[in-house]
């Protein structure tokens, strides 16, 4: 059998490709091994970004599997919403940057997964909807927290109480993808982001990532706090002194992630 997540490592890119044909749906497998993709990405001081995608030219992920939740069994949807949430959380968490090539339909958790990276590009011919309302349910995997966040509480209300489905360039225009581009070019155009990260300091980068991410849950003011104690925490890292330093000589810095 094939593997559900399948990893690329291009130089300091991963590639995380969702494979479960024909529309990439979440399992437990599947939530289970992208767990652990990135737990070992996390890992891997050589990876300094992510690109997320799907496997075919159709669909990005069409979500959960919905025969899963046929027969009402409340522990299964115990079992596999905790799955969601720690897939997509760790996904959330990811050190580096983590970027959704949105190659077609992205719904339910399709749409989670993608809400979890910190970029989204999104081909024309792709539409995004949360529509588990339609059937009884409701987003259990970050859903109704991080389309708030991005878009806003009324278009968030369109999307998940209206069920509201909306394609690729209004998507841009609420800004719940940062880019659209042409039908195919989804995964190069993410992958080109993926390489300008490299350009940056991984370890700059990580602590910015910290910094944007916990004004969700934390006081201005103690951010303000955290911002300073993370500044100075990176005078720990070589990184820091290969910065300065080949700015100030007029060169390219070469990064080392420590």
């Amino acid at each position: 059998m094939s593997e559900p997540i399948r990893i690329e490592k291009r130089g300091h890119v991963a590639l995380v490709t969702m494979n479960n044909p024909p529309a990439n749906t979440w399992t437990a497998d599947s939530l289970q091994a992208l767990t652990r993709s990135v737990e070992e990405l996390n890992q891997d001081r050589e990876i300094w970004s992510l690109v997320l995608t799907g496997e075919g030219d159709k669909f990005f992920s069409a979500g959960a599997d919905l025969k899963l939740f046929a027969d009402g069994d409340r522990s299964v949807a115990r079992d596999m919403a905790r799955l969601f949430g720690e897939a997509f959380e760790t996904l959330s968490r990811f050190r580096g940057v983590s970027i959704a090539a949105i190659n077609g339909f992205a719904m339910g958790g399709g749409l989670e997964v993608a809400l979890a990276c910190d970029l989204r590009v999104a081909e024309t011919q792709a539409q995004m909807a949360l529509p588990e309302a339609k059937v009884g349910l409701l987003p259990c995997a970050g859903g109704t927290q991080n389309l708030t966040w991005l878009v806003g509480e009324g278009w968030a209300k369109r999307m998940i109480l209206c069920g509201e489905r909306v394609k690729a360039q209004q998507a841009r225009e609420i800004g719940l993808v940062e880019e659209v581009v042409e039908q195919g070019q989804a995964l190069s155009r993410a992958l080109e982001l993926a390489e300008q990260v490299a350009e940056q300091s991984p370890s700059a980068v990580a602590a910015c990532k910290t910094l944007i991410q916990s004004g969700r849950s934390r006081p201005l003011d103690q951010g303000y706090i955290l911002e300073r104690e993370l500044f100075v925490d990176l005078f720990h890292t070589e990184d820091q002194r290969e910065g300065v330093n080949a700015f100030l000589e007029k060169r390219k810095a070469e990064w080392i992630n420590r």
